[in-house]
């Protein structure tokens, strides 16, 4: 079962679902647009040799920051992490990521394998921004970028990441790979 607007509502209400900052101009039928951050994480191909995952060696990166009312080239074949704008969460739900339709009309993908969202992780997701087109997406801060599912549970789990202090409101850092690849 996926909550309805009304029901996203009330559970924002009653505290069961994080939203900041909650508009509910923002509400869909059966899901919330999230906006997009100001924060972009690119990788450096000619200082990246390759990317091992089984060792742990990542891309070499290089953080940008958008200031609000200017613009990010997507250009063809490029894939970029971006943060949205919006911190949210739950312990009682579970949260999936999902593209806009409008925007995968014209190429672009906010996510490649990453859309779920477990109970107790708060946070400004990362989006894996992806242009699948054949011509550059400007993309500005503080667009709809995203929509967010959520799913009751059919029991509470056993797991939570509040619990185990992963990924909450106390770690940002976790949406980035370091600075030298790693």
């Amino acid at each position: 079962m996926i909550l309805s607007d009304v029901d996203i509502k009330k559970a924002v209400e009653k505290g069961e679902i994080t939203l900041r900052d909650f508009n509910v101009e923002r509400l869909q039928p059966a899901s919330y647009d999230i906006l997009l951050g100001n924060e972009f994480i690119l990788t450096e191909p000619h200082s990246t040799a390759y990317v091992d995952p089984h060792k742990h060696i990542g891309p070499n990166t290089k953080e940008v920051q958008v200031p609000d009312g200017e613009a990010f080239v997507l250009h063809p074949g490029v894939s970029v992490l971006g943060k949205s704008l919006d911190y949210f969460g739950s312990e009682n739900y579970v949260i999936q990521l999902s593209g806009k339709s409008s925007l995968a009309r014209i190429g672009l993908i906010v996510h490649n394998t990453a859309g779920i969202i477990n109970p107790g992780h708060y946070l400004q997701v990362t989006l894996e921004l992806y242009n699948l087109s054949n011509t550059p997406i400007i993309l500005r801060p503080g667009m709809a970028i995203a929509q967010l599912l959520f799913f009751p549970l059919s029991s509470p789990p056993s797991q939570s990441y509040k619990k185990t202090g992963r990924y909450n409101e106390n770690n940002w850092e976790t949406w980035k790979p370091s600075k030298n690849g790693k």
